[in-house]
This record gives structure tokens, sequence and C-alpha cells, in this order.
């Protein structure tokens, strides 16, 4: 007797998954970049890195690697020439609302940081602390494994299915001191988030935090692997169900930007150029009206697949 396979339809279907580090990517790194929206952003066509973003004074680097392992590497230096000072890297099975604590902390230590002297918290040396860096995972109640190797510690989730590994048998910088992992082992199934020795343990409590948030995420089915549902709680979206915020896209982002342009070009016509965007701006206009010359319907609230972040290929 032949089994039934799951329709189109049902694989497509929007869920809500908890906990929420075993989600996986959803096929896309949008999230994580709403933070650091306002900052430069450049779409490469060639080389495994799709989109790189940067601070504005080119200290502190996030890039995607849409079909990679590592699906972001990001890097921070005390100048913008100067070697880099520490380094991030999750992998493609590591969820885009995980990274997002790690860009978040990011944003807010550049805000705050006197960028004509160099300084800037995300710069600072880490704490001699081992349990800094984790503190949000111990206070959520997660316990230390006691078979860790020799000079290093690890922490575990309740339900066992993640942990943090602080390595202390150190060497030089650039060596990997803390791991943040989800999901059992296997190359289509373990999520890590790697941290080098010098990454400032705030930043590294940033993004553990986001692993023990109870907020579920949504998904659609198929994003979920088949040796890791079982280990998920998957909730239907309905009508009644309210959804997680979906996060601006960086081409939504740009997209907005050119229209306040236009609007300010607009406002003060003062030179040709200016003029040449209000014509510009005239003929848009025109063409989004129906044959009739009323309004094109308007679009929808959720952007489409080509609005996005450049997706993974499969």
């Amino acid at each position: 007797m032949s089994v039934q396979q799951p329709n189109d339809n049902y694989l497509s279907q929007e869920v809500l998954v908890s906990p929420r580090y075993l989600a996986g990517t959803g096929g896309t790194g949008d999230p994580s970049f709403e933070p650091v929206a306002h900052w430069p952003h450049r779409y490469l066509d060639d080389g495994p890195c799709q989109l790189v973003i940067t601070s504005p004074d080119d200290r502190i680097r996030i890039g995607w690697y849409g079909d990679d392992f590592e699906l972001w590497k990001i890097t921070a230096a005390a100048e913008a020439t100067s070697s880099t000072r520490w380094t991030a890297t999750f992998n493609h099975n590591t969820p885009p609302e995980i990274v997002v604590g790690l860009t978040t902390a990011l944003a807010r230590d550049y805000a705050e940081a006197d960028v004509y002297d160099g300084n800037g918290r995300f710069l600072e040396n880490p704490s001699i602390y081992w349990a800094d860096a984790v503190r949000p995972l111990t206070d959520a109640g997660w316990t230390r494994n006691g078979g860790a190797a020799s000079g290093t510690v690890e922490i575990v989730a309740p339900d066992g299915q993640a942990g943090a590994l602080i390595d202390n048998r150190l060497y030089r910088h650039d060596d990997e001191a803390v791991t943040l992992w989800a999901g059992p082992r296997g190359w289509g199934t373990r999520a890590e988030a790697v941290f080098s020795a010098r990454t400032p343990s705030h930043l590294i409590a940033a993004t553990a935090a986001t692993m023990v948030d109870p907020a579920p995420v949504v998904r659609e089915r198929h994003h979920i692997h088949r040796e890791v549902a079982h280990l998920v709680s998957l909730t239907p979206v309905t009508p009644s169900t309210p959804q997680v915020p979906r996060a601006p896209t960086p081409l939504d982002v740009r997209r907005t930007a050119v229209t306040q342009a236009v609007q300010r070009a607009a406002r003060f016509p003062r030179t040709a150029a200016d003029l040449r965007v209000m014509a510009a701006r005239s003929r848009t206009s025109a063409s989004a009206l129906n044959p009739s010359g009323s309004p094109a319907p308007a679009l929808a609230a959720r952007p489409s697949a080509s609005a996005s972040t450049p997706r993974r290929s499969r």
C-alpha cells in the first residue's frame, strides 16, 4: 500500500515554530538585517558573498553568503583598514531571529560610539569570566554539562537540543572561543554560531538571549527538517493567530529611500537635476493609473519574494 504524501498546500502552510532555535533559516536572512537597514548595503553579483552591509565608517561588516555553509560572517575592526578584531559566523541552519540579537547589539553600540576617536563597546575586550557571555542561558535554567572536555565548559538547554560551548584553551586571538549550537548533529540539522576569542562578551550574550526568547517564529512546514520535526511544536497560522511581524527587507528600505529622495526633490525643484526627477515621478504616477484613470490597486502588504534579500539556492 502506498503512503500518501503531503500535498503542496500543506507543505507551504505557515506555522509558528517553538523553540525558535530549531526553526532553521526559512531560506532567507531578512530579519537579521532589519536593525542595520539604515547602514550602507552593497549587493554583489560575483563570488560567494551576495550582500555586504557596513557601518557608515566601515569598521563593522556583515556579509551574507547565500549559498555557503556559513551564511553570515560578521566582523569588527578598530579602523576601516586595520586587521579584524573579532569574527562571528552563523551557519546555514541558524535562524535569522538568532542572528538579529547580534546585529541589534551592534547597531546600538555603534549609535552610542564616538566614531571620531575610535571608541565603541563593540571593540572592548571580553570579560575574564566565561559566565558573562552565556548568562542569559544560565538565567533561563540552562545547566552545565559535567561531561565537557578538559579546558571547556558546556551549558545545555533543558531539552538537550541546544547549548553553548566555551573553549578556554586559547592560544591566538582568532581561535574559536564560544559556540552556540542547536539541533541534532548533522549537516542539515545542527545550527552553529561561532565567536572568536576577542569578541566582546556582551555581544555573545545578546545573541544567546535570543535563543531563550519564548516567542515562536513563522516558517512554512517544508522549512522544518524531517529529523527536527518531532522536536518542535508547530501551530498552524490562521486568521485568528497573531503572526510575528515581518521585518522590512533591505530592498524595501532602498525603495523607501528613493521615494523620499523623489519627494524632497519635488518640494524643492531648484536645479535641472531636480526637474528631471520631477518629470520621472510624473511618468511613474501616470503609469500607476488604470485605463479608466483611477488609481491602480494597492500592492499586497507582505513583500513578494522578489523584494527579499538574496535567497539560498536549493
